[in-house]
């Protein structure tokens, strides 16, 4: 599709030799080097050269340098780089379950503070090697609930190419505001129609630009470059974060990994994880939008999650759960769990140090929602102490501070008393399970593919049998081995840009 990016894998090939060297030219010109998966997965060592020079390269700047800080090794300062992902567990005090609940932090990526720009860096950086993308001449256009189109402009901007995001315009305002700054034109920021269940809406527009063959559509949500970014990058840093807890706890297994599906990028890592540890893995949504759950719709507020359709990028015949969680828990807990006062009472109420607590500055909405889903699927199976619970927390509490007020003013016009604080804790982070948790039998994993059709077959055009090819696990295991292929185009681009 010209313009587009509605297709299945792309293959490790150059497909476009003029338009790489023009790539080339361009990544020469503006002292580029490209990190490969090996390197972001800390598989590989960052090149001495550039490690050097990290230490004085601001965070959160358009600098070339930044694109090897965009991996899950960050320190907190996002300038060091660590051995073992950060991540903190959620004290046993608050979740209720023997079962550890560990949480990987997103805030520490460049730029974003969200580890979104990881899936932008690897949809733009595998067109640019591939010859798919004309920096001097094309846009990149990133369709986005909010994160990923931050994380797009920002590539974008890297790289010397136009960047445009669409976004649905009941986004939390920090969102607008980061954009405003990065963006080099008002025009580059699309505002559609809705919030995060307001998916199709962003289709119709990228269908819009698409006509025009200057503009290529990034689509997170079938963009295997996505699906390859989380299982190589993502999927290895956890098993990093496993292996240091496992040191202190040697019976202990990585039981379960949960996510939110969002653009189903994330949960890509859960494949991973299946195949080395035979990990359960168990997708997120919202309760208000139970699409997985019932083949249903409605709007929420757990941004970063879009809804009402199956990711053409989702492996959902290998997918062992889904989870509902309320949008009126995600915007509480944003709530209740962020400010000093908040966090002294939490810290009296259940017998922990404050500093315990300063690892919510680093959870959003949507990690809420991974943490809640966590604590409830432990109780359903009850997990017991050496069965390792995963999951992300894909940005910080410092995107959310106008929701959280916006909460306030709405539900709690009087403050937050202490009685209403129990009541969230009670019904908030320990929600009821009664329905909300869906084993995915054979059959259920059928219904959600099936599901998939209406969005990629009738509306997107994909062809029936790509659609079909992604029932069978070797097509997904595939799609993961061709990540070293990506790799030797990346290596192979860098030694013709000669700045190595």
């Amino acid at each position: 599709m010209s313009g587009g990016d509605f297709g299945l894998l792309d293959r490790a090939e150059v497909v476009d030799a003029g338009v790489r060297r023009v790539a080339i030219e361009c990544a020469r010109s503006r002292g580029i080097v490209l990190p490969t998966f090996a390197q972001l997965a800390g598989e590989l060592p960052l090149p001495e050269a550039i490690a050097a020079r990290l230490d004085d390269t601001d965070a959160d700047a358009a600098d070339a340098l930044n694109l090897w800080r965009v991996n899950w090794f960050n320190t907190a300062d996002r300038k060091g780089r660590q051995a073992v992902p950060a991540h903190f567990v959620v004290p046993r005090e608050l979740t209720g379950v023997d079962a550890p609940v560990v949480v990987l932090l997103g805030s520490h990526f460049p730029m974003i503070g969200a580890h979104k720009v990881l899936p932008a860096y690897a949809c733009l950086a595998t067109r640019l090697v591939s010859g798919g993308f004309d920096p001097t001449r094309q846009k990149a256009v990133w369709p986005s609930t909010g994160n990923y189109c931050r994380g797009g402009v920002a590539i974008s901007r890297i790289l010397g190419c136009e960047g445009v995001a669409i976004l649905p315009e009941g986004m939390s305002r920090e969102r607008f505001e980061w954009l405003e700054r990065w963006v080099t034109d008002p025009s580059q920021i699309v505002r559609t129609h809705g919030t995060e269940s307001n998916v199709k809406e962003i289709y119709d527009k990228c269908h819009e630009l698409a006509l025009s063959d200057d503009n290529v559509i990034l689509n997170q949500f079938s963009a295997f470059a996505n699906y390859l970014a989380h299982y190589a990058c993502t999927g290895a840093a956890i098993e990093k974060v496993f292996q240091h807890f496992r040191s202190a706890n040697k019976s202990a297994r990585l039981a379960a990994f949960v996510s939110a599906t969002g653009s189903a990028g994330t949960i890509a890592a859960g494949d991973r994880l299946k195949a080395l540890h035979g990990t359960k893995i168990a997708a997120v949504e919202a309760l208000q939008c139970p699409t997985l759950l019932e083949c249903g719709y409605g709007e929420h507020n757990i941004q970063g999650i879009g809804d009402k359709h199956v990711p053409l990028i989702h492996n959902v015949m290998n997918l062992d759960f889904v989870v509902g969680v309320s949008d009126r828990s995600t915007d509480w807990l944003n709530l209740l769990f962020r400010g000093t006062e908040n966090r002294r009472w939490l810290a009296q109420r259940f017998g922990v140090a404050e500093d315990a607590l300063s690892a919510f500055d680093h959870v959003g909405i949507s990690g809420f929602a991974n943490i809640v889903a966590a604590i409830k699927l432990a109780k359903r199976e009850k997990l017991g102490a050496d069965d390792v619970v995963v999951t992300i927390a894909t940005d910080g509490a410092g995107l959310y501070g106008s929701e959280a007020w916006r909460t306030l003013a709405r539900d709690f016009p009087e403050d937050v008393s202490a009685s209403d604080a129990e009541m969230i804790l009670s019904d908030c982070l320990h929600e009821r399970i009664d329905e909300t948790v869906l084993v995915m039998t054979e059959r259920e994993r059928r219904r959600v593919f099936n599901l998939g059709y209406y969005t990629w077959v009738e509306q997107q055009g994909i062809e029936l049998p790509d659609f079909e090819a992604r029932r069978d696990q070797s097509f997904w295991q595939a799609a993961a081995a061709s990540v070293p292929a990506w790799d030797q185009l990346i290596t192979d681009f860098n030694a013709e840009v000669g700045l190595n």
